[in-house]
C-alpha cells in the first residue's frame, strides 16, 4: 500500500502527493470524512513518503520502512486511538484495562504522544503521529492536543483522522491543513465485495448503498441482517396512524441494541430513497426484490412526505450515533412523530 495506491478519493490523494512534490508538507492534516472510506489507508500512504528511505517523498511500499509502518511497528510514526478501537482491533485485551475500554481519548493519551514525538527519530528524519477517531478526543484531551498544534516540534507531521469533525475544536480544525474525503462510488465497493465476500452482483450492490459508499462499513456488514431487511421495511409500512401498541413493538423489536436501531434506520433510509426514486419513474432501485412494494407505497406517499419521513430517521439516527441517545426511544419518538404528527 502507497499513497498512489488508494482509490476512489483522487482530490485527496493529488492534493498530498502536489505537497510532497512541492516540498510544502503541513505540520498538521486532518483527514475527515466518513468511515471506512480510506483515510487510514491515506494516512500510511503519506507517512510512508515522508519517511521511506527508497522512495523519498513518494514510498516505495516494500521496504522495511514502510512494510514495518504499514503493521503499525515502525518506531518513528506513534499511532493513537481510544481503548476501545484497540480491543476491537485485537491490539489489547479487555483484560488489559480495569474497567471498560474508553471510546474517549484521554488528555494522557496525548501527553504520552507529545512526549513521544518531541524525541529524535530512531531512523527517519521526519516523524509522524496518526491519531485515529481524532473527534473522539474529549475537552481535556483537545487542550492538550492544541498546544502542539501551536508550537509543533521540529520534523512531525500530525494527521487527524475524523469522521465527526464538528466535534472537534474550532481551533484545533483551523490549524489544521483538512483534506476532505467522500464516500466511494458505490461501483467500486460492490466490486470489491464481490470480489472479497464472493456476493453475487445484486447483493453486493444492495450492500454497497447499504453501506453509504464506505467499504469499511460494506465489509462489515452482517448478511443475516441483510437478508432480514424485507422484515424492517414490510413491518415499518405496515404501521398505521392511531395504532401505538404496534409503534411501540417495532420500536422494541428493532430497538434492542444501539446496532439493531442504527442497521434499521439505514435500512429505511436507503427504503425511503428507493420509494422517492420509484415516484418519479426510476428503476434503478437498490432494493430490487421490493420493487412493487416500493410503487406501491409511492403511489399513495406525498412527495412532502418523503422528506419529512427521510428528516425524521437523519434525526433518530443522529441522536443515537452522535448524543448517545436511547435506541429505542429514539424509534419510538421517531414513528410518534412520523406516523401522529406530533
Amino acid at each position: 500500500m502507497t499513497l498512489a495506491s488508494v482509490v476512489g478519493q483522487p482530490r485527496a490523494i493529488d492534493a498530498l502527493q502536489s505537497a510532497l512534490r512541492g516540498g510544502s508538507v503541513h505540520h498538521a492534516y486532518l483527514f475527515a470524512g466518513p468511515e471506512g472510506v480510506g483515510k487510514e489507508l491515506t494516512a500510511v500512504g503519506l507517512a510512508q513518503a515522508l519517511t521511506c528511505p527508497e522512495q523519498p517523498d513518494v514510498g516505495c511500499g516494500t521496504c522495511s520502512s514502510c512494510t514495518r509502518l504499514a503493521k503499525g511497528a515502525h518506531p518513528d510514526v506513534s499511532w493513537l486511538m481510544p481503548d476501545a478501537e484497540r480491543v476491537d482491533r485485537g491490539l489489547a485485551g479487555r483484560s488489559d484495562f480495569a474497567t471498560t475500554p474508553s471510546r474517549d481519548i484521554r488528555v494522557d493519551q496525548i501527553r504520552t504522544l507529545l512526549e513521544r514525538i518531541c524525541l529524535r527519530g530512531l531512523e527517519s528524519k521526519r516523524k509522524v503521529a496518526i491519531v485515529v477517531d481524532a473527534h473522539q478526543m474529549n475537552t481535556q484531551a483537545q487542550n492538550a492536543f492544541l498546544k502542539t498544534l501551536e508550537e509543533p516540534p521540529a520534523d512531525t507531521t500530525l494527521i487527524l483522522l475524523a469522521s465527526a469533525p464538528d466535534k472537534m475544536l474550532p481551533t484545533i480544525r483551523s490549524r489544521c491543513s483538512k483534506v476532505s474525503f467522500g464516500p466511494l462510488p458505490v461501483e467500486l465497493v460492490a466490486e470489491r465485495l464481490q470480489k472479497e465476500r464472493k456476493l453475487d452482483e445484486p447483493t453486493a450492490m444492495l450492500a454497497a448503498v447499504m453501506a453509504g459508499g464506505s467499504l469499511g462499513r460494506a465489509m462489515a456488514l452482517d448478511l443475516k441482517a441483510l437478508a432480514a431487511r424485507q422484515d424492517v421495511i414490510r413491518s415499518f409500512e405496515a404501521l398505521k396512524p392511531g395504532d401505538v401498541s404496534a409503534m411501540l413493538r417495532w420500536a422494541a423489536t428493532f430497538g434492542e441494541s444501539r446496532e439493531d436501531a442504527e442497521q434499521a434506520l439505514s435500512i429505511l433510509s436507503l427504503w425511503t430513497r428507493d420509494v422517492a426514486l420509484a415516484k418519479v419513474g426510476g428503476e434503478r432501485l437498490a432494493n430490487r426484490d421490493l420493487d412493487a412494494l416500493a410503487h406501491e407505497v409511492a403511489a399513495r406517499t406525498h412527495e412532502s412526505m418523503l422528506h419529512r419521513r427521510h428528516a425524521l430517521l437523519d434525526k433518530a439516527r443522529a441522536t443515537i450515533v452522535e448524543r448517545n441517545g436511547s435506541p429505542r426511544l429514539q424509534l419510538e419518538r421517531m414513528l410518534i412523530e412520523l406516523l401522529e404528527g406530533r
